[in-house]
């Protein structure tokens, strides 16, 4: 061969080679991303070509699958519905062809819309048959008649959250926020109609954020409830032993360094009361004197032990509720009667109720029971997982004899349930500069069996903007609706 030709040859050999090497870098290396690019329209067309896979409660799915409206825009065959879409937004999240997914849509994804790499095998067997590829289940832990109960509970009340946990394995029962939403009204792609829908639902069309999860993203002052985790941390350091014993509680009682005089809502006996008494009155000054005598770093310990400062993944992310780390005394009694910087979300303090219900074990908190493939086979399946242990067995019990003296006798009475034991907490913490704003009535309880079993712990907070301010109170306002779900839960299981 001539220097020509062979110099001809060796390029055009270079050239195929580097085609090759592209062609196998597409294939293998980048295939995965050009697959997953959200400019791909392939890619989108594909994943609305079946029907998602359904999110069930209690046997029931609580979503569904529609023909999409065929126009120019939209290429897409199937959009998501949903049942009671409202009720249960905080639970599912959205899917919207035009606007993505949250929450369980999301997180979920995978296994919804069939793509999961744990489906490979059924997908596979499914190319070879020629049968469509289908989306599995996610199965929930959540009780459909808790949901309900909660949710029309708020609707009475126009904003706030309720969340509802089984002490004994962390599973949620109830996950209700509002003002919510309908995640069907945008679920498809439509330019104008499901535009129209999201374009009304934003925070700056509408203050009162309908897609805010209140239940899980919202961080509310605690109040008063925060006096069971103060009550415990008092307990666990040995402060004090037991329920009726009498507390150095001086009456008035000055903050620390200050000339500041703690106050207690009305004419109540605090002095050197009993922890017993103090939770059934709600004393201010017996609880921040106990916060300021154990000291920040004890109640730290102590809130943390409950998951203060840590986000909590059901999978679904909640904000981490706050326990300020940087405090002095007078701060630290603040903080320890649910003021100052303390922040909870109501899952946190639903927490605290079921840590407590539970002889003081706390278990981690989770909505996903299981995972289904297309053939209702079991892909994975949630164990309950210890998280903590805020109290001793002896301690908790100690704290449910005061709860539920709150609830006998005290300003939880409206959550009393014939034939259960209650225990519970009401809170009404301040908002605004100077506690300017109508405040958050709050209520955190449990319900105990005859057999000593206890099914379900509550967290409700109330933002009533329109109510009367003299007429807002956690007793008042949120514990009948922890009582409905406590009501609820328990009737379903007979």
């Amino acid at each position: 061969m001539n220097k020509p030709l062979r110099r001809i040859a060796i390029f055009c050999g270079l050239l195929v080679l580097a085609l090759l090497i592209r062609d196998n870098y597409i294939q293998y290396v980048q295939a995965d991303s050009l697959r997953t690019d959200t400019l791909n329209r392939r890619v989108a067309i594909e994943r609305y070509a079946t029907p998602r896979g359904d999110i069930i409660v209690d046997g029931n799915p609580i979503t569904g699958a529609t023909k999409s409206a065929k126009s120019g825009i939209n290429d897409f065959e199937y959009k998501r519905t949903y049942k009671d879409g409202a009720m249960w937004a905080p639970v599912t999240g959205y899917a919207s062809q035009a606007f993505g997914a949250t929450q369980l849509e999301s997180i979920e994804d995978g296994i919804l819309t069939g793509n999961d790499d744990r489906l490979f095998f059924r997908n596979t067997l499914d190319m070879i048959t020629g049968k469509k590829k289908q989306g599995g289940n996610v199965v929930t832990t959540l009780n459909a008649a808790a949901q309900k109960a909660a949710y029309q509970g708020l609707l009475k009340q126009g904003k706030g959250a309720v969340a509802a946990i089984d002490p004994e394995t962390g599973a949620i029962l109830a996950l209700a926020s509002t003002p919510s939403y309908d995640p069907s009204t945008f679920a498809g792609n439509s330019s104008s109609v499901d535009s129209k829908a999201w374009t009304k639902l934003q925070k700056k069309n509408n203050p009162d954020d309908p897609t805010l999860n209140r239940a899980l993203r919202e961080t509310y002052p605690p109040g008063s409830t925060f006096k069971v985790v103060t009550a415990a941390a008092a307990l666990q350091n040995g402060l004090y032993t037991s329920a009726d014993q009498k507390t150095n509680s001086p009456l008035p009682y000055t903050l620390p360094n200050t000339k500041t005089e703690l106050k207690n809502e009305g004419s109540i006996p605090c002095k050197d009361a009993s922890m017993r008494v103090a939770l059934r009155y709600s004393c201010n000054t017996v609880f921040g004197k106990i916060g300021a005598d154990l000291g920040k770093d004890k109640m730290l310990s102590e809130a943390e032990k409950f998951g203060f400062n840590a986000e909590q993944f059901t999978p679904v992310r909640s904000n981490a509720s706050v326990f300020p780390k940087s405090m002095d005394k007078p701060q630290t009694a603040l903080s320890s009667i649910g003021q100052f910087e303390t922040a909870a979300t109501p899952l946190q303090m639903a927490m605290v109720a079921s840590a407590v219900a539970n002889d003081g074990t706390l278990m981690k908190p989770y909505m996903v029971d299981k995972l289904q493939a297309p053939s209702l086979d079991v892909i994975s399946q949630t164990e309950p997982q210890k998280m903590s242990e805020p109290l001793s067995k002896d301690n908790a019990q100690i704290l449910q004899s005061m709860m539920e003296t709150v609830v006998k006798e005290g300003t939880g009475t409206k959550a009393q349930i014939p034939g259960v034991t209650v225990g519970g907490k009401t809170g009404t913490a301040q908002h605004g500069v100077a506690n300017s704003e109508n405040p958050y009535a709050w209520f955190i309880s449990y319900a105990k069996l005859a057999d000593g079993s206890s099914p379900v712990a509550v967290a409700v907070v109330v933002e009533d903007e329109s109510a009367n301010r003299d007429d807002i109170s956690g007793g008042g306002l949120a514990a009948p609706i922890a009582r409905s779900v406590m009501k609820a839960v328990i009737d379903s299981k007979k």
